[in-house]
């Protein structure tokens, strides 16, 4: 005589699993409002602010030059400063160790969190780009490599931030992310064109992670560029190497 066990005793698929950890995700992320809320509010104001002839001047129209800016540094806050600091507070108070307990693996809870923040991403694009249009601004480019860039951006950043968070304690993360935040913001090309560098500079800044997608963006968005090449490949190496590195040293306490 045969007896079935009805649940089965057994771990769920990869898949089923991704699809369900990314549901928690995405309901955890939206039920912290403040952080949502800055997150959605500030791209906002920082768009509205950087349109301003305030800090240096611009060739063409400033509005087209920020709207691929603001783009790249929602995804960065979403994806590394966002993401990092809340997977490391969840690492301090042993959220993530219950989790090490059960059968989901350490990269299908990684990628169930990039994923939630694509969910985040999407709203706040369609927010900006709609205050862009209020703004005056004209898009240009093809729309899907737009999607492509950015979503490369994500796993990239997402990467890098799960790295830290996962490795660092939820104190250090937190100054590390706010820090690497402001850095990425000034020398990667979203709030200062890498063109108003020095040469040689100009020529290490734009490996970074924030001027390769940020370059992408604008290449696209502003000159209306079909694939731009060199940003697409340098977002491929970042995400490569970053997700993986993350998945391999990634402690759950």
């Amino acid at each position: 005589m045969t007896t079935t066990y009805v649940p089965a005793p057994a771990a769920s698929s990869t898949g089923r699993m991704l699809a369900a950890q990314t549901r928690m995700e995405l309901r955890l992320l939206f039920r912290n409002g403040e952080q949502v809320g800055l997150t959605l509010i500030i791209p906002l104001l920082l768009e509205f602010f950087f349109n301003l002839p305030l800090l240096y001047s611009l060739n063409g129209r400033r509005i087209d030059f920020v709207v691929p800016s603001i783009l790249a540094l929602a995804v960065m806050s979403a994806a590394f400063t966002g993401l990092a600091i809340g997977t490391g507070f969840e690492r301090k108070y042993a959220v993530l160790k219950r989790l090490g307990a059960t059968a989901l693996p350490r990269s299908v809870l990684l990628w169930a969190k990039t994923l939630a923040v694509l969910g985040l991403e999407v709203i706040q694009t369609l927010l900006i780009c709609l205050f862009a249009v209020v703004l005056g601004w004209h898009p240009h480019g093809d729309p899907v490599t737009v999607v492509l860039l950015m979503a490369l951006g994500t796993i990239a950043f997402g990467g890098l931030g799960l790295l830290v968070a996962g490795t660092l304690r939820a104190e250090v993360t937190l100054a590390a992310a706010n820090l690497l935040w402001l850095v990425l913001l000034f020398c990667g090309g979203i709030a200062i064109p890498l063109d108003k560098y020095p040469h040689g500079v100009h020529q290490v800044l734009q490996f970074l992670p924030s001027a390769a997608m940020s370059d992408g963006l604008h290449r696209v968005l502003q000159h209306g560029a079909q694939l731009p090449v060199a940003p697409l490949i340098t977002l491929v190496l970042w995400a490569a190497v970053a997700l993986p590195a993350a998945t391999r040293w990634f402690r759950w306490e």
